[in-house]
């Protein structure tokens, strides 16, 4: 498996990835693919990398800037991250994850956060931190890494771009 930095033609790939990873989850709107180009055309996606297997896209992650209300700079947010189902269980999406955020750090980044399944992500670090909310979704299912000892206080907004339904 081969883990890069996503070139203009991987893009019809990363869709077709995007949209096969998220087909059965009952917790997605099935906006995932919308989100991506979104952020791609608003020049939001600081790190967009796919793991390739065999010439093949399999994989896809992206992380974006968030703002936080106490003003913490330099914090980011991951997601969507896709594999494909039948690529899915085999450490993939945590290579993805864990190379990105190797990234960040690399960019002096300070965090990341995400909303998705406590039991995988807290697997890789993140963690539900009480004074960082996320307004609108169970706190349980909002986690952060940060990279600092400096941990923020107050609310996270993504990237406009992950309102994107079409």
């Amino acid at each position: 498996m081969i883990i890069r930095n996503e070139t203009t033609s991987d893009i019809g790939a990363i869709t077709k990835v995007t949209i096969a990873a998220f087909r059965t989850l009952a917790i997605s709107n099935h906006t995932e693919q919308f989100i991506i180009n979104s952020l791609r055309a608003a020049d939001a996606l600081t790190i967009s990398l796919v793991a390739e297997i065999d010439g093949q896209v399999v994989g896809h992650v992206a992380f974006s800037p968030v703002t936080i209300s106490d003003g913490s700079i330099d914090w980011y947010g991951l997601g969507p991250v896709s594999v494909l189902p039948e690529y899915q269980k085999q450490g993939i999406g945590k290579s993805l994850v864990n190379k990105g955020l190797s990234i960040l750090k690399e960019l002096d980044g300070n965090g990341c956060a995400l909303v998705g399944d406590p039991n995988y992500y807290k697997r890789l670090g993140f963690k539900n931190i009480p004074d960082l909310v996320y307004e609108g979704i169970p706190q349980e299912f909002f986690l952060a890494l940060s990279f600092t000892e400096n941990i923020p206080r107050g609310i996270v907004v993504f990237h406009e771009g992950f309102l994107a339904n079409g």
